[in-house]
């Protein structure tokens, strides 16, 4: 993917006329090159299970991946690594630390499965610093009301880091995907700081109120208002006042690079919402530079564009 195939000037011109330093995405992908091809592999193969075929618009190697990001103005991204089985949990989170500290607009991402050395893990992560953990319970198969992870809930409540958690039953459901276990362990630790991903379709009603509900509950916005996605998982129109009025806890977030479109594409379809330029602004910089932080590095940069 290059920059002649990209629409980077009117990307650029999105957060431009907002009147914003850039975007922080708090939803954008990068794995260890094996993670990486069986991830691909799996999307390439998804078709049957989604009832429609995922094309990989940035399939290109890491170093064009952070190039790319870069000149289309995504100021801050995650990385977001996940673990879907016992034993990789700490190899993703030591690659996912060595690629945070070589790339500067990196959240410094980690991840966590129940498994008995979760605890001391994620308590050591927390205790140097790390920014987000991912967690995807539709890959993983498990619970997240799992006895296995109370220290890890505990210890994530406390230090307020925030968890993006892929809990909605989109695309493809399975006994622990919904609503019902994200309920089960707020209901023990109403302060943890979840970013429920993809606004959790198609559960949309249900994640909404638990935003409303929970002070630390936040909504990303990955996939959601796309054509894409309003194929698979339409956003239903009454809600959107009460997301209007969720402003400040609503993040962008993208997919980058799994995703079959521009990523100019999600800007616009936020736009199309005609919520107001105030929510976009919140969305697409404040609300992620307020939870996170914003690095010197991206003022500089901003200021030098």
């Amino acid at each position: 993917m290059t920059s002649r195939e990209e629409p980077v000037d009117a990307t650029r011109a999105f957060w431009r006329d907002l009147g914003l330093p850039g975007l922080f995405d708090v939803h954008v992908h990068f794995h260890p090159p094996d993670f990486q091809r069986l991830i691909w592999d799996h999307f390439d193969h998804a078709g049957p299970k989604i009832g429609r075929a995922w094309p990989i618009r940035y399939r290109v190697p890491v170093p064009d991946r952070v190039a790319l990001l870069r000149e289309l103005g995504v100021r801050r991204f995650s990385a977001l690594p996940y673990a879907h089985k016992p034993g990789v949990a700490t190899y993703l989170n030591d690659w996912a630390r060595t690629f945070a500290q070589e790339v500067p607009e990196v959240l410094w991402s980690g991840t966590f499965f129940p498994e008995p050395e979760a605890a001391a893990y994620v308590g050591a992560l927390v205790d140097a610093g790390i920014e987000v953990f991912k967690v995807h319970v539709q890959v993983g198969a498990f619970d997240l009301d799992d006895p296995l992870l109370d220290g890890v809930w505990s210890r994530l409540e406390a230090s307020g880091t925030p968890v993006v958690l892929h809990a909605g039953s989109g695309p493809v459901s399975n006994a622990y995907t919904g609503p019902g276990p994200m309920a089960a362990i707020l209901a023990r630790w109403p302060r943890l700081c979840l970013v429920v991903a993809h606004l959790g379709a198609p559960e949309y009603v249900e994640f909404l109120a638990l935003a409303e509900r929970y002070e630390r509950v936040h909504l990303d916005t990955t996939m959601a208002f796309t054509t894409f996605f309003e194929d698979l998982a339409p956003y239903p129109p009454s809600l959107l006042p009460r997301l209007r009025d969720l402003r400040d806890k609503v993040l962008l977030g993208s997919d980058f690079p799994t995703i079959p479109y521009p990523y100019l594409h999600q800007l616009e379809s936020l736009a199309a919402l005609d919520l107001g330029e105030s929510w976009l602004r919140a969305v697409c910089w404040d609300n992620g530079a307020r939870l996170f932080g914003s690095s010197p590095e991206s003022a500089v940069v901003a200021t030098a564009d």
